[in-house]
């Protein structure tokens, strides 16, 4: 374990080495080993650098509450939107947001319902992910309104003027579609911490904390008859979480394809938008996953197995990004429609050519350097690879929202958005809360899936192949 932390600390380009003989956990650690590992990190208290990490978090947090504080008090005229720019870095941020949560709902659901072992040391840092970054969505459409006092006009109830929402508007459909997206990720995620809750209320010490793990293990004692009504639960959740991949940044996406706005009236954006979720989600929990590994030497639990296949699936979600890109490019041309041709040229070549140039080399050319293994099993090279994709997919929602509302169908209109500092501290301060929250996950909850992690350990079966425990079917 020292030398493969010895390994890790050397921060060249060059991948460490992978042996695919080798199962999926690097010396085949056995039960008590994982949970020391895991277990240990919220016993023993937290390094120097995970308290100037939640410091910082915390501040940029506080910031962000005082700004949309004063923004309460002054009104969204503080924010560089105008007309006809009337959405801008705030639905931007939504969207991205909103984005980033769909890597937790893919690899704890989806790759469950496959069967994709390699999901289990990453599995939980992504859920904890998902649920903190649809609060951080939720903030803005929050304070967009204008008026949040009367953000109950939301809910399908009718309000004093005996008004029933318009169920027609896209934006309401975002409120149910996001409203259970994020309740079956907390679910899901919660069902899941109870065997390793239970865990560490055996071995908590003094009275305080085994009372309070006692209170969320809800009882567990690992009997036969709990584990069998824990997996038919986590099935069922997990059945009803896979449709919600497809189905939230759709219907996020229906925001922008209902409306006759040239660059959004497209039918293409349902696929393009999972596509580009899927791609930033993954992308920022593999960096999360990164600086945690290294933090507190997880190398032998979150191998370069995870990262490589990881990073698979960050190339195949880029290139269908890349596809969408062409796609919609040729959509433009090809329906000989006016204004889609220009709204497409001017992306490219109009005032915003810088921001669409950004995200074509952070989101396409970018992810191309992980067709090789070299790069693919870089620790390094992953995490830079991370930050310009989380990057990129910012920029694509941006240009999409702002360059089709700058130049609309009335010339005379045309202005040139502008954030101001307001927007951008509110966006920082969505930061400090993501931060926030995921450190203070780290510090009290179990980082890992202990009791997942031990299913697939070769003392759990063993009848099983050194392949199949590996996850090179994935």
């Amino acid at each position: 374990m020292a030398a493969i932390a010895a390994t890790y600390a050397d921060q060249r380009l060059a991948p460490e080495p992978v042996d695919h003989r080798l199962p999926l956990l690097i010396g085949n650690p056995d039960f008590h080993v994982v949970t020391e590992t895991v277990a240990g990190v919220v016993e023993k208290g937290m390094p120097r650098g995970w308290w100037i990490f939640f410091g910082v978090s915390l501040a940029m947090f506080l910031q962000g509450a005082a700004v949309i504080g004063y923004l309460f008090w002054k009104g969204i005229g503080i924010w560089g939107v105008q007309n006809p720019v009337g959405w801008g870095w705030a639905i931007t941020n939504f969207v991205w947001w909103i984005g980033i949560g769909h890597a937790g709902t893919l690899i704890s659901a989806v790759l469950f319902l496959l069967r994709q072992r390699w999901r289990t040391s990453i599995n939980r840092f992504a859920e904890a992910m998902t649920l903190f970054a649809v609060l951080c969505a939720l903030t803005f459409p929050s304070i967009h309104v204008g008026r949040p006092w009367f953000l109950y006009w939301f809910l399908p109830i009718p309000d004093q003027m005996k008004i029933w929402q318009n169920f027609r508007s896209p934006l309401l459909w975002d409120f149910f579609a996001v409203s259970v997206y994020g309740t079956v990720s907390f679910m899901f995620w919660y069902l899941g911490l109870i065997p390793d809750l239970a865990t560490m209320r055996d071995r908590a010490k003094g009275r305080l904390k085994p009372i309070i793990y006692g209170i969320f293990a809800l009882g567990w004692r690992g009997s036969m008859r709990h584990w069998v009504h824990y997996e038919r639960a986590y099935l069922i959740l997990a059945g009803l979480a896979t449709p919600l991949v497809l189905s939230v940044h759709s219907i996020v996406s229906f925001d922008f394809a209902a409306s006759i706005v040239p660059g959004w009236h497209s039918t293409i954006f349902p696929p393009y938008f999972v596509a580009g979720a899927i791609f930033s989600g993954f992308a920022l929990v593999l960096t999360l996953m990164l600086i945690a590994r290294q933090l507190f030497g997880l190398q032998h639990i979150v191998t370069l197995r995870h990262i490589e296949a990881m990073n698979k699936v960050m190339l195949s979600m880029g290139l269908v990004v890349a596809y969408a890109y062409g796609v919609e490019a040729f959509s433009a041309w090809y329906s000989g429609n006016l204004y889609e041709g220009f709204t497409a040229y001017n992306r490219a070549f109009g005032p915003y050519a810088w921001a669409y140039w950004t995200m074509i080399f952070c989101n396409v050319v970018m992810p191309q350097t992980l067709w090789f293994k070299r790069l693919r099993t870089s620790v390094m090279w992953t995490f830079i690879a991370t930050i310009f994709v989380n990057i990129g997919m910012w920029f694509e929602r941006f240009v999409i929202i702002v360059s089709s509302l700058a130049n609309d169908y009335l010339p005379s209109s045309w202005r040139y958005y502008r954030p101001t500092v307001f927007d951008v501290a509110i966006y920082v301060g969505t930061f400090g809360l993501f931060f926030t929250l995921f450190s203070l996950f780290i510090r009290f909850v179990p980082m890992i899936a202990m009791s997942e992690i031990k299913q697939v350990l070769p003392q759990a079966d063993p009848h099983a192949q050194p392949a199949e425990l590996s996850g090179s079917h994935a």
